[in-house]
């Protein structure tokens, strides 16, 4: 941790210790997350971990100026951290674009006012008809989710953490999936940890 700073108001003060309650800043050289402990010692903790709950709109977002790729990328990347919307990729496609998938449509402006006012990135968002997400899980250790026979509508996409997520365009697609792929279980959330549970 270097140099971390206690906060009040305006004012900023390094420091080397800090209480309960206290508000720190830490510089982030890229490995720290929403959600994670720092802990001094050697000792491994594991909590059940933050849920993501199943958005229910969904777009392509890219970036308008290709010259802006760097920004789109840090700033797309930084809002999905903070959870202002969920990110999704296709696999062995570029990230050129990003499937983003947000709870209310609101989100989407919110998204396209902080690229613009914060990045100073203009985006491109194509609306997507799907209205539902569903994480996939194997019960087998050799299965390939790329692998899963789903209706022509569905989409198979990967979460921010690589996590196999499936996009329906009804219940009737998703009753079809779990009918025709008996190796997989579908869950109404992703939880940012590789244990699953609650799976249906």
């Amino acid at each position: 941790l270097s140099q971390p700073q206690q906060m009040m108001a305006q004012e900023r003060e390094v420091i080397d210790e800090a209480f309960a309650g206290d508000i720190i800043g830490v510089f982030d050289p890229g490995i720290f997350s929403i959600g994670d402990t720092v802990c001094e010692t050697n000792a491994q903790i594991k909590y059940s971990g933050i849920p993501t709950f199943a958005p229910e709109h969904f777009a392509i977002v890219e970036q308008v100026d290709s010259m802006k790729r760097k920004q789109f990328l840090k700033g797309i990347e930084q809002l999905s951290e903070e959870g202002a919307v969920q990110l999704y990729k296709q696999p062995n496609i570029g990230t050129e674009t990003f499937v983003a998938g947000v709870v209310g449509v609101l989100q989407f402006d919110v998204l396209e006012y902080r690229l613009q006012s914060e990045y100073g990135v203009e985006i491109l968002r194509t609306p997507l008809n799907y209205r539902l997400a569903r994480w996939a899980k194997s019960e087998l250790t050799d299965y390939s989710f790329v692998d899963m026979t789903l209706t022509s509508t569905s989409m198979l996409v990967l979460d921010r953490d690589d996590e196999p997520v499936v996009l329906f365009e009804s219940e009737w697609a998703v009753d079809w999936a779990i009918d025709h792929n008996k190796s997989a279980k579908l869950s109404f959330e992703g939880i940012h940890t590789k244990d699953r549970n609650d799976l249906v």
